[in-house]
C-alpha cells in the first residue's frame, strides 16, 4: 500500500471528474490541501476547484473541449482522478440491454474517454502524468450475483488501467485504480460496514504523487471493515 503521507502537489494541475459528487468533492478538497490546482468536471453546474467545468464524461467532444479549457486556464494536466461511476444490481435474466449499456457507459466508457483525453494532452505536452480510476471489489476480485453488468464494467476498468500503465511506462504516464468496498459518508445506518470516504480520497491523492509511479498498473483495495 502507498505511504499514508500526503504528497506535495504544489502547482500541479489535477482534473477531478464527478467533482460535484460526494466522493469527488472530498478528493478535490484533499488535492487542493496538498497544493494542487484542481479542475473539476461534472455534468451539473458546480463550484468545485480552481476551475469548475460542466462536461458529460461519456461525450468525447465535450471532454476534449473541457481539457482544452483546463490547459488554457490552468495549464496542461499533470493528473486525473476519475470518480464518476454508478452501482447497479438486477438479476441477470432481468437485465435489459439498456441496463447493460448504462452500466458500461457510466463505469467503463467514461473511464476510457477521460483517460484518453488526458493521455493525449500529457503526451502532446511531453510531460509525465498520473491517472487514477475507481474500480471495486467486483472488478478487482470476483463478480457478484445480481451485479453482472456492474461487475463486468469494473473488471474492464481494471484491465484498462493495466494496459495503459504498460503502454506508457517509458513516458512516465502512470495509471492505477482504487477499489473500495462500500464508501461510508457518515450518514449510513449504524453498523454499516465499509471504508470511510476520507480514506478512499487519500489513496487517490497519494497516487497523484510519486507513489503513482510505484503503483502503476496496480489496483489498491480499500475494503475497510468489509473483508
Amino acid at each position: 500500500m502507498p505511504d499514508s503521507h500526503v504528497p506535495d502537489l504544489s502547482g500541479r494541475v489535477i482534473v477531478v471528474t464527478g467533482a460535484a459528487g460526494r466522493l469527488g468533492r472530498v478528493v478535490a478538497g484533499q488535492l487542493t490541501a496538498a497544493g494542487a490546482r484542481v479542475a473539476g468536471f461534472d455534468r451539473d453546474a458546480h463550484d468545485v476547484g480552481a476551475l469548475s467545468l460542466e462536461a458529460d464524461v461519456t461525450d468525447e467532444d465535450a471532454v476534449a473541449d473541457a481539457f482544452a479549457r483546463v490547459a488554457d486556464g490552468l495549464g496542461e494536466p499533470d493528473g486525473l482522478v476519475h470518480t464518476v461511476g454508478m452501482w447497479a444490481g438486477k438479476p441477470f435474466a432481468e437485465t435489459t440491454l439498456a441496463d447493460w449499456h448504462t452500466a458500461l457507459d457510466v463505469n467503463l466508457t467514461s473511464t476510457f474517454v477521460v483517460f484518453r483525453a488526458a493521455v493525449r494532452r500529457m503526451l502532446g505536452a511531453g510531460q509525465a502524468g498520473r491517472l487514477v480510476a475507481l474500480a471495486s471489489g467486483q472488478g478487482a476480485d470476483k463478480g457478484v450475483a445480481e451485479q453482472a453488468a456492474y461487475s463486468a464494467a469494473k473488471a474492464g476498468v481494471v484491465r484498462l488501467v493495466e494496459a495503459i500503465a504498460a503502454e506508457y511506462r517509458a513516458e512516465d504516464v502512470t495509471a492505477a485504480a482504487v477499489a473500495p468496498s462500500m464508501i461510508l459518508f457518515g450518514d449510513e445506518p449504524e453498523g454499516t460496514r465499509g471504508v470511510e470516504v476520507d480514506e478512499v480520497a487519500r489513496l487517490c491523492v497519494t497516487l497523484c504523487g510519486s507513489a503513482g509511479a510505484v503503483h502503476s498498473g496496480s489496483v489498491l483495495r480499500a475494503y475497510g471493515s468489509m473483508r
